[in-house]
């Protein structure tokens, strides 16, 4: 199930670098903000598809909301997650990084940080293996919008002056 997110905010982005824990590298991944009341219609979209998944896909399996891509920001102790859903996304294969006309975007950019505004695809599935039943989001494409002196979000990079606008 393809879903858009737009103008929503990025967290913790290792987009261009996999992500390392303890000196291992991870996947690729971001974590996407959406607020509570502004983008009710993506949050409900995304539970029902969760909903379905499980019912479908695990057979109706019990999983945790610790297994789930979609999780309460008012849950965590992060800095600019309060009133937010937080949506994490990971893949193995670099994700395309895009500008409005389609260029693509590298880290030298500077255009891609914690707490940036951004458009995404993003794709659920349901995980059921040797690893345990989840509901995730595995591959998504991020087409960049950047807003100007907004506040970064959990120890990001300050913010650049340059723009870009977003995609149409």
């Amino acid at each position: 199930m393809k879903i858009a997110l737009k103008n929503v905010r990025l967290s913790f982005p290792s987009l261009f670098q996999k992500a390392q824990f303890n000196g291992i590298d991870g996947k690729y991944e971001a974590t996407f903000l959406l607020h509570k009341k502004d983008h009710a219609k993506e949050i409900a979209e995304i539970e029902a598809g969760i909903k379905a998944m499980i019912a479908k896909d695990l057979k109706g399996a019990k999983i945790g909301s610790d297994k789930l891509c979609l999780r309460d920001g008012d849950d965590v102790e992060y800095q600019g997650y309060s009133d937010h859903m937080s949506f994490k996304a990971s893949t193995k294969k670099r994700p395309l990084v895009i500008a409005k006309d389609k260029s693509p975007l590298t880290e030298d950019d500077g255009v891609i940080y914690g707490g940036c505004y951004v458009n995404g695809s993003v794709e659920l599935w349901a995980q059921n293996n040797e690893y345990g039943s989840a509901s995730t989001a595995p591959c998504w494409v991020c087409s960049s919008r950047v807003t100007v002196n907004r506040s970064p979000v959990a120890a990001a990079a300050a913010c650049p002056t340059s723009t870009i606008s977003r995609m149409t």
